[in-house]
């Protein structure tokens, strides 16, 4: 693949960094809080609400082609750490250190932009304000609110106690402080049975809860653990439940990944969504009031995600609790002056980095055409992609658009299909997106399959 193939790629799975909860206290992000009595107003034209890959990109999106002065566009974000997430999975597979995805957030802002590395309490869309969590306001000529969706640990029985306890064998990529234990695990398992989940609902890239268990396969196999021809008598049997009644949310890939699965003899829970863990067993829910209990060597949970608080009891929210906005435009329903884009908002798309590679442009065209008295006439085709790890060294390129219709940049410009794992995309997935992330996409200047952004 030529360098110039290489620019036109989009960026990968994963979405929301600096929001991402974490098990560790000092690490979760709570934007909501009590506010002081004592307060000030300070005022700005866009506030930006989140600072992780959405806000980032959008915030310096807009400094770069609109006309701002020092402190127009402020971002609200109380994380001390913004994260690659999407390399959290290559992290799981013992191919990255966690701690070289990670950046001081407050460094990869702009100093021209102003900066509330804080908490935000609450949304006044009708006066045009946000109160921060010290009691402070906020006022706005626009709103965008990108602060991602919370990864919720205690959304299952007995995981946080299992994820924090060293010596069990279950983990998570989802995390910072438990994405390692997954390569941990995974390499220190000799035998027995191995599971692999996803919830019923909203995930963060909905291909990574298998690609590690693709990578961990990959490695017992090279171990000896594990035979995929004759998988029954092998020291290591493998399970993958999930909550989807099928292996991906789009038909083209999904038809791949379930050859696979069968190809590879792994066993298939669907409809099963894990609900508690007690000890080494796991606990799936499975149709109406049914449970099935399975026990467990390994297991790598995903667990449930969801609104932030503080975005689902505001105004701003549908009844789901994402943002509310025009799946086209990204425009809040009710509020013209207010936008969402990424994990936070409705639109009906595959939660992922990639995806805010081709929102942030439309967005940011629409805020400033609204600006100058123009209507919001740019639209977004729900694009958006999952660079899918099948084994080490190989990637399953997945890029749809609304619909689950495939909308392949390299199955346009060179004709080949991208549902068939390559080396390829493998070094896209492990080597090209995350120094593109870091060096071009929050800095504003990366358009995923439009390669490079000009002022």
């Amino acid at each position: 693949m030529s360098s110039s193939q290489l620019l036109v790629t989009t960026t990968a799975c994963a979405a929301r960094h600096s929001a991402i909860a974490q098990l560790a206290p000092a690490a979760v992000r709570a934007f909501a809080t009590a506010a002081n009595v004592a307060s000030t107003t300070r005022n700005h034209k866009v506030v930006v609400v989140g600072g992780g890959s959405a806000g980032l990109t959008i915030s310096h999106q807009l400094l770069r082609k609109g006309k701002f002065s020092q402190d127009d566009i402020a971002i609200v974000d109380p994380a001390e750490w913004h994260h690659y997430q999407p390399g959290w999975t290559l992290v799981g597979g013992g191919l990255k250190d966690k701690q070289q995805l990670r950046r001081p957030l407050k460094s990869l802002i702009d100093p021209k932009l102003r900066f509330y590395n804080t908490e935000l309490a609450s949304f006044s869309p009708d006066s045009n304000m946000v109160t921060l969590g010290n009691g402070d306001k906020l006022s706005y000529e626009h709103l965008v609110v990108v602060p991602g969706i919370k990864v919720d640990f205690n959304s299952i029985k007995g995981l946080q106690d299992a994820l924090s306890n060293p010596d069990s064998g279950v983990s998570s990529i989802y995390g910072y402080d438990t994405c390692d234990k997954t390569d941990r695990t995974i390499k220190a398992l000799k035998g027995g049975q191995a599971i692999f989940t996803q919830p019923i609902g909203v995930v963060k890239c909905a291909g990574a809860p298998q690609k590690i268990m693709w990578l961990a396969l990959d490695h017992w196999k090279k171990s000896g653990l594990y035979d995929p021809a004759n998988p029954s008598p092998s020291p290591i049997h493998i399970t993958f439940a999930t909550g989807l009644p099928v292996m991906f949310g789009v038909p083209k890939y999904s038809a791949v990944l379930e050859e696979l699965r069968r190809e590879r003899g792994v066993e298939g829970l669907f409809a099963h969504d894990l609900v508690e863990i007690n000890g080494n067993d796991a606990v799936f829910s499975h149709g109406e009031n049914q449970k099935l209990t399975r026990k467990f060597d390994l297991m790598h949970v995903t667990p449930k995600m969801g609104a932030h608080a503080f975005v689902k009891s505001s105004p701003l929210a549908n009844d789901a609790g994402f943002v509310d906005v025009d799946e086209e435009t990204l425009r809040h329903k009710k509020w013209k002056n207010v936008w969402s884009a990424g994990d936070a908002s409705s639109l009906p798309t595959s939660k992922t980095a990639a995806a805010i590679t081709a929102q942030a442009p439309v967005l940011v065209k629409n805020v400033l055409r609204s600006m100058k008295g123009k209507d919001a006439d740019e639209e977004y085709d729900g694009y958006t992609s999952c660079p899918l790890l099948t084994q080490y060294g190989k990637v399953l390129l997945a890029e749809f658009k609304y619909g689950g219709v495939p909308k392949e940049t390299f199955g346009k410009a060179l004709g080949i299909d991208q549902a068939v794992p390559r080396r390829a995309f493998y070094h896209l997935k492990k080597d090209f997106f995350p120094w593109v992330y870091y060096k071009y996409m929050v800095k504003g200047t990366w358009g995923g399959p439009k390669g490079w952004l000009r002022d």
